[in-house]
């Protein structure tokens, strides 16, 4: 056999990266086990109970009486039971009507392009009068 000098020796096989399945299964299941026992808990949760307020407004009025709707509109106008008037007029309007009715109450409705300041100087000019009004929640269209 002929002399072979030791840099032309046999490198030994190199050794490829491999990806051991067994820790990468046990990593899954921790998740999977952790997600799991954290949707059960959410169920244990308890909310804060909270005392909503109750409106008066039903309690006081007499079934035969219909409230005043007033609808506010974005145009600066206002509507008293489909009459339109100007904000301007309001005061007044809300004065007589208190004069003049046994138990006055008022739902405040507007249109989707109301202006919140315009509702809020009607709620205040009510609250001046001392007539309780609501607020509708559901917007209708002008002038309905």
């Amino acid at each position: 056999m002929p002399f072979l000098p030791t840099h032309f020796a046999a490198a030994p096989a190199r050794r490829r990266a491999r990806i051991e399945i067994i820790p990468l299964i046990d990593v899954i299941f921790f998740l999977l086990a952790t997600f799991v026992l954290f949707t059960l808990s959410l169920n244990r949760l308890h909310s804060v109970p909270v005392d909503l307020p109750q409106t008066t407004i039903a309690a006081r009025a007499n079934p035969d009486d219909q409230a005043v709707v007033l609808q506010i509109s974005g145009s600066g106008t206002a509507f008293w039971n489909r009459e339109p008037i100007a904000l301007a007029d309001l005061p007044a309007r809300a004065a007589a009507y208190k004069a003049t009715a046994p138990s006055p109450h008022i739902l405040v409705s507007g249109d989707p392009t109301a202006h919140w300041g315009d509702t809020v100087r009607a709620f205040d000019e009510f609250n001046r009068v001392g007539i309780p009004a609501a607020l509708e929640t559901a917007p209708r269209a002008t002038g309905r």
